[in-house]
């Protein structure tokens, strides 16, 4: 069954115009196979003679939002300072499980991936031999302005803004409501093993709940795509969702004006960091090149100065890993 059709099935009550809006789009699903594997983005650093791809990178929402290409470039320029010649850089799209089949598979160098137990699960298996952290990135709880759950951003605890999603979805489906009010309550879930559907699955399971169990919540609506798409569908179709903070800035003022932050991951919410490690593969393209890289994203002045200096509309993104000399 295609991504767009389970999307149709999914939201069968909604007005036709926002079915045909969503099912219009033609953003990737976060379903590729490996025989459809092609870069998304191929970097030169700026040089417009450099010709060889050395080396490989996988990532999902650090390459949408243009961190893993800042990577990228910087490194190549480094390396060309230092005597080397110019190279390309080849990144990949693939959410954390996508990323760490590519690496398993040699079809990558290094992937930036966001769960702890899947990145340890590939060193025990060899096919990762180094994994670093790099960066911190924030994941974010967000809804619809109308916020139909009457979540609050003051008072509400994590788990307590989950469960009024859970008390809301279901007595609007028990009950709908009108709709020229206020939207139903709703969840979108990615549902595609991302680290954010891992992530969002936490947080339910925390609660005691699993809604997308039989018998199946309709609330829960599953669309399977990657972070700029599935926040773009939220925002569309006013649901609450699960994102980060480099997709959320990453986005277009017509897509995060719909929505309302209501949790950020932080020192007082930990429970919604989102650390992102890089890990080598056993079998890289390029060796000695491969293992320089990972020995430079956590340079303060290689990787942790680009993770610094990355902003958008204005803003930092991301948190370093490293933030000092002796901190390294």
């Amino acid at each position: 069954m295609s991504q767009f059709i389970v999307h149709a099935q999914a939201h069968d009550s909604l007005p036709q115009g926002a079915q045909r809006h969503l099912l219009a789009s033609t953003g990737p699903t976060s379903s590729t196979s490996a025989s459809e594997l092609v870069p998304q983005e191929i970097y030169d650093g700026g040089y417009s003679d450099a010709q060889d791809i050395r080396l490989r990178l996988a990532n999902g929402g650090a390459g949408q939002s243009g961190l893993i290409g800042a990577f990228a470039n910087a490194f190549i320029q480094d390396q060309v300072a230092k005597g080397a010649e110019p190279f390309k850089a080849a990144w990949y799209l693939g959410d954390t499980t996508q990323s760490l089949q590519y690496l398993a598979a040699k079809y990558v160098d290094v992937a930036f991936t966001y769960n702890e137990a899947a990145e340890l699960a590939s060193m025990d298996s060899g096919a990762a031999v180094q994994r670093e952290l790099v960066f911190l990135d924030h994941f974010m709880l967000v809804g619809p302005t109308s916020n139909p759950a009457e979540l609050s951003a003051d008072n509400d605890s994590t788990s307590s803004m989950f469960n009024k999603i859970v008390a809301s979805g279901n007595a609007d489906v028990a009950l709908p409501p009108d709709e020229s009010v206020r939207p139903p309550t709703r969840f979108l879930s990615r549902y595609d093993k991302s680290a954010t559907n891992i992530k969002e699955s936490e947080q339910f399971i925390a609660i005691g709940q699993v809604p997308w169990a039989l018998a199946y919540s309709s609330w829960y609506h599953q669309y399977p795509r990657f972070p700029l798409q599935a926040l773009y569908a939220a925002s569309v179709l006013s649901e609450y969702t699960l994102t980060d903070r480099g997709t959320w800035l990453s986005s277009a003022d017509n897509v995060i004006g719909e929505l309302t932050v209501f949790k950020i991951g932080s020192d007082e919410n930990p429970e919604l960091y989102n650390p992102c490690n890089a890990l080598l593969s056993v079998e890289p393209l390029d060796a000695d090149l491969s293992k320089t890289f990972m020995d430079w994203l956590v340079d303060v002045d290689g990787g942790q100065k680009v993770v610094r200096e990355f902003e958008k509309n204005g803003e930092v993104l991301y948190t370093p890993a490293i933030t000092s000399t002796a901190a390294k």
